[in-house]
């Protein structure tokens, strides 16, 4: 969109900075089309050893400064564990990590922003995916007259490969090839893997990709069993041990990586309007998602429940969306956590050869009462009132039959 022409130059850029191939060609970009400040922004949600190098890099590749943001904390708390609440799961199989990850990022660079006076944001966001989305979405929640520079939607390069030219030229680092291109993404709820040789959704992604899980082939012969403890819909301790988010998250991602859990190979619906496949790695969050709704099932109200699991379809396509910073996201929010306050319990779980099994749940505020299910004699339920409960809700069968029978 063309800018006024009263518009201030841009002086100051702050980019949302990986260290790959994209976002290192962006900061060279930048610099040659704007002459102008760029500070690379990096947001640690636990990459790891990843982030190591990344100062050094963006210094190399022409960033005035390299600022390092340690958000695994709020990451898990704040964005993990309120998804996990509402049992996210995108089009019944994705637990959004990356779509976690992103209204995150986009909170601590709007500080940043802010803080150094810069004049405009960059991100490294395809003008084909829903990252674009979800950074801009988030920005001008916090700063609605945010100035955005999108390079993917504005230069000549078209795609990948020209990105490993551009950057061989210019003598840019990279670690993307034009045999192995695909994309990758890691925080401590997950990695995706998208792009390259994946683009192909009949093809079987290599065995060496994975780095959070083990293949199931290679998994113990012996199954593990772990048990969560949950307060008001949080994890809170794994074993009997208290952890706090981050160590929580962590030690189940080693745990159930271990035993091959959490892969998941799907074909997604973009926002933007085309199909794409993604291969994620979410151990941890595998583990959680099953748990937790262990717990729910022996402490929510069956009319809750139900309400609730109608709302997760809505929940989960507006953070997909990019809709976290939303009135509609934050409602719904509040509906789920009001759910929330009686589920606190434990659950036992046996982890082997990929799959995750629900083998145990307890709680001090379980409905679930075996004076009334048992079929051994009982005192407290009289299965002769079933008998007009069924023909009250067999009303309309009957009159429809009826009718047809005319």
């Amino acid at each position: 969109m063309a800018r006024p022409m009263t518009e201030r130059p841009i002086k100051k850029v702050v980019l949302a900075y990986s260290g790959g191939l994209d976002t290192s060609v962006i900061l060279r970009w930048l610099k040659e089309k704007y002459s102008c400040e760029v500070v690379a922004w990096c947001a640690d949600l636990g990459q790891g050893e990843e982030l190591d190098p990344l100062r050094e890099k963006s210094l190399k590749t022409g960033a005035s400064s390299y600022v390092q943001a340690d958000l695994r904390e709020p990451f898990v708390k704040d964005f993990v564990f309120p998804a996990l609440r509402a049992n996210a799961l995108y089009e019944g199989e994705y637990l959004l990590g990356t779509s976690l990850a992103r209204p995150c990022i986009i909170e601590g660079m709007m500080k940043t922003v802010k803080e150094t006076g810069a004049d405009a944001i960059a991100h490294g966001a395809t003008g084909k995916g829903n990252d674009q989305v979800r950074f801009e979405l988030g920005a001008f929640h916090f700063d609605p007259s945010v100035r955005v520079i999108a390079p993917w939607r504005e230069w000549d390069i078209k795609s990948r490969s020209d990105c490993i030219a551009y950057a061989e030229t210019h003598g840019i680092p990279i670690t993307a090839t034009v045999e192995k291109p695909y994309s990758t993404d890691r925080n401590l709820f997950h990695i995706s893997f998208e792009g390259g040789i994946l683009e192909d959704p009949w093809l079987e992604p290599n065995k060496e990709m994975f780095l959070l899980t083990k293949d199931p082939a290679d998994t113990p012969n012996t199954p593990q069993y772990i048990e969560v403890d949950f307060e008001a819909g949080n994890p809170v301790a794994v074993d009997g041990k208290r952890m706090s988010p981050v160590e929580l998250l962590t030690h189940l991602n080693t745990v159930a990586g271990e035993h091959g859990v959490g892969r998941v190979d799907i074909v997604e619906n973009r926002y933007v309007g085309m199909k794409s496949r993604g291969v994620y790695e979410t151990p941890g969050g595998t583990v959680l998602h099953k748990a937790h709704r262990a717990v729910e099932s022996i402490t929510l109200d069956r009319e809750v429940m139900r309400l609730k699991d109608s709302l997760i379809p809505e929940y989960a396509s507006a953070v997909y969306r990019g809709y976290w910073f939303s009135p509609e996201r934050e409602v719904l929010q509040e509906m789920i956590d009001a759910t929330q306050r009686h589920v606190t319990g434990t659950v036992r779980l046996k982890l082997f050869k990929g799959s995750v099994q629900v083998v145990g749940r307890k709680s001090p505020y379980s409905l679930y009462r075996h004076d009334f299910v048992t079929f051994e004699k009982d005192d407290v339920y009289n299965q002769a009132d079933a008998t007009g409960f069924i023909r009250l809700n067999a009303l309309r069968l009957r009159l429809r039959a009826m009718r047809e029978a005319k």
